[in-house]
C-alpha cells in the first residue's frame, strides 16, 4: 500500500483530490495488466503538464533575464529536456510510486524508464495545475526545476557539446569533426554504443551511451576536455 502523504511531502503539495496525483503516475503498461483499475493512464495529464511547465519556465525567464530570445530558448530547453526532468523526478523520490507493468518495473535505469520519469514529472505538474491552479504549479516548478538554472548557466550546460566542439574545430582548421560508431552491444531495447569523434582521420576522444546521439554527445564533451589541437598538428 502506497503512502501518498509521503509523496505529497516530497512534492511540497497537499492535494485536495489525491486521485489526480495517483492518476499522474499510472503508466499505460499498468492498465494493460490491470484493465479493471479505477483510474486512466497519465498521458492526458502529461499533455497538460507539458504546456504548464513550458509556460511557467518561459514566463520566469522572460521576467528575470534581459537576454536575447536565442539564449532564453536554449536555457529553457536545458531545463525541460527528458534527461533533466527524469533526474529531478528520481531525486524527488517519485519512482517508487509509479504504477507500471511487471516488465516496465524491472526495466530500471533504461532509456525507456528515463522517458517514463520525465513524462511523470509533466503529468504531476498537470495534476497540480488542475487541483490547485497555476500559482501552485509555478511554485512546484520553481522548487523542482528553476532551482537548476544558475548551475546550467554557470556550467554552460545549455550549449550543445557537439555544436561547441564543431565551432572550435571549424574556427581553428575550417573542417567539421565526424563521428564513428566504434562498437555496439546489447539487445535492441537496451543498446550500448561506443562512438569516436574524429578530426580528419585523427581520433580525438570516445564516448559511450544508450543511443548513438548520447554517445556522440559524450565523445564531444570528452574532446572538449582534451588538448585536441595537439593531436592533429
Amino acid at each position: 500500500m502506497k503512502d501518498w502523504s509521503i509523496l505529497e511531502k516530497r512534492l511540497g503539495v497537499t492535494f485536495k483530490n489525491q486521485e489526480l496525483l495517483k492518476q499522474a503516475l499510472v503508466h499505460r503498461s499498468y492498465l494493460n495488466e490491470n484493465p479493471a483499475f479505477h483510474l486512466q493512464h497519465n498521458e492526458r495529464l502529461e499533455f497538460l503538464g507539458d504546456a504548464v511547465l513550458e509556460l511557467a519556465v518561459t514566463e520566469y525567464l522572460y521576467s528575470n533575464y534581459p537576454n536575447p530570445e536565442g539564449e532564453l530558448t536554449n536555457w529553457r530547453a536545458a531545463l525541460v529536456n527528458a534527461k533533466i526532468l527524469s533526474e529531478i523526478t528520481q531525486d524527488i523520490g517519485v519512482e517508487e510510486f509509479l504504477f507500471l507493468s511487471r516488465g516496465e518495473a524491472k526495466d530500471a535505469g533504461s532509456k525507456a524508464r528515463q522517458v517514463i520519469l520525465a513524462n511523470a514529472f509533466e503529468s504531476i505538474t498537470g495534476a497540480i495545475y488542475l487541483d490547485q491552479g497555476m500559482e501552485a504549479a509555478r511554485g512546484f516548478i520553481a522548487r523542482a526545476v528553476l532551482i537548476k538554472l544558475p548551475h546550467i548557466i554557470e556550467a554552460e550546460l545549455y550549449i550543445d557539446a557537439k555544436s561547441r566542439f564543431q565551432e572550435q574545430v571549424q574556427e581553428k582548421f575550417s573542417i567539421t569533426p565526424t563521428y564513428q560508431v566504434m562498437s555496439e552491444a546489447g539487445p535492441d531495447h537496451f543498446k550500448h554504443f561506443r562512438v569516436g569523434v574524429f578530426v580528419e582521420n585523427t581520433l580525438i576522444a570516445e564516448g559511450q551511451g544508450s543511443s548513438k546521439q548520447e554517445a556522440q554527445m559524450a565523445a564531444a564533451k570528452a574532446a572538449l576536455k582534451t588538448d585536441w589541437e595537439e593531436k592533429i598538428k
